[in-house]
């Protein structure tokens, strides 16, 4: 039996892990749980899965809270679905006590790549990734080599605004960019789906979990979100991952790989799908996917810039202070006032203190002016 720390729980991940553990009790058994501020939710759920209150925390501001939980001696499993840059803790906890982690939480690679992978060697613990791209090319990864590899192509459905101008953009509303066409996501990673930054921190993440140039990385816009990623080899070989969309598929496979769940989550009606298309990206007007290619070829304390930046933005954005476009804006301006290096967790966080700092002002500026 595998027992599994669920950092995040109340949110949509959390939620949906522990649908699919209720599932498979003889198999998996939840002996953490940890929340930002949902205290009901939270202790409904410990008391269903029978977690001691002493390991069923609210962590809102508290990342020792969090490190405790994923390195518990108890814990086999770690999921990190907590939202941002805090969970960064949890992750290098997880990694240096030899836990295998089901990651969901991008922001805490790509701010601290050098950093985990340092934990993740010192520790002998794995990433699992959950996020669905990443699942799908750690699915497809299986039917070769990494020399055999020529490029990872991930796709994304577009967002709420696929097909619309930079001047369609300006005008854009809160209630707009949370409409997403295909997933039920929390507010943060729906906005960044809306922008493409989501895309753009997966390319970052994806350069980390399978140890490819972003010159091997290329994004496709898909927006059936049936196509989950694809690997193309030197020969000219594609594989592609494919299913309907259903969090629970990617959840499970992280929670028992390289098992599988004998439920058929997001299985395909062929006679339903219709066509299968494809589209490059507007980087014109959605400059966040450009901004993080650029992020991650800079390395170094960029990514984590990126990523800080990108979190202040949005948070102005659905606060109403700031429109829909002046996101990008807000994370070029931080971007291009220097990133430093990232050689340890102090260089992480004061990486991410400078980017929010600098992003705050900015939006106050852009506030000011409206």
């Amino acid at each position: 039996m595998r027992r599994i720390a669920v950092l995040g729980s109340t949110g949509s991940i959390g939620t949906q892990a522990l649908d699919v553990i209720r599932s498979h009790r003889e198999e998996y058994e939840v002996v953490a749980l940890a929340a930002a501020r949902n205290g009901d939710l939270l202790r409904a759920q410990a008391e269903e899965f029978s977690v001691p209150l002493s390991s069923a925390r609210l962590c809102a501001d508290s990342p020792e809270v969090l490190t405790e939980l994923a390195s518990g001696s108890d814990v086999d499993v770690v999921l990190n679905a907590v939202v941002g840059f805090a969970g960064l803790p949890a992750t290098l906890a997880a990694l240096e006590h030899g836990k295998r982690l089901a990651l969901a939480n991008k922001e805490s690679l790509i701010a601290g790549g050098p950093v985990v992978a340092a934990a993740r060697d010192r520790g002998t613990g794995e990433i699992v990734p959950v996020d669905s791209e990443h699942s799908a090319l750690y699915q497809c990864l299986r039917a070769g080599t990494r020399p055999e590899v020529r490029r990872l192509i991930l796709t994304a459905s577009g967002g709420p605004f696929r097909g619309f101008s930079r001047d369609q953009l300006a005008g854009v509303t809160v209630a707009d960019a949370l409409r997403h066409p295909t997933w039920d996501m929390g507010a943060k990673i729906t906005i960044d789906s809306s922008t493409l930054m989501n895309k753009g921190l997966e390319v970052i993440e994806a350069h980390e979990l399978f140890d490819v140039t972003f010159d091997q990385i290329e994004v496709v816009v898909h927006p059936q979100s049936i196509v989950h990623s694809m690997v193309e080899f030197v020969d000219g070989a594609t594989i592609a991952q494919l299913s309907m969309p259903d969090m629970r598929l990617p959840i499970g496979l992280a929670l028992g790989a390289p098992a599988r769940l004998p439920e058929a989550f997001g299985a395909i009606d062929w006679t339903e799908v219709g066509q299968l298309t494809f589209e490059t990206p507007d980087l014109g007007a959605f400059p966040c996917l450009r901004l993080a290619f650029e992020a991650g070829r800079a390395g170094g304390g960029a990514p984590a810039v990126l990523s800080g930046a990108n979190e202040v933005a949005v948070a102005a954005f659905l606060e109403g202070r700031i429109a829909w476009t002046a996101i990008a804006s807000v994370v070029a301006e931080v971007l291009e006032g220097g990133t430093g290096n990232v050689r340890e967790v102090a260089d992480v966080l004061e990486a991410d203190r400078v980017a929010r700092q600098r992003a705050t002002i900015a939006v106050d500026r852009l506030a000011r002016a409206a």
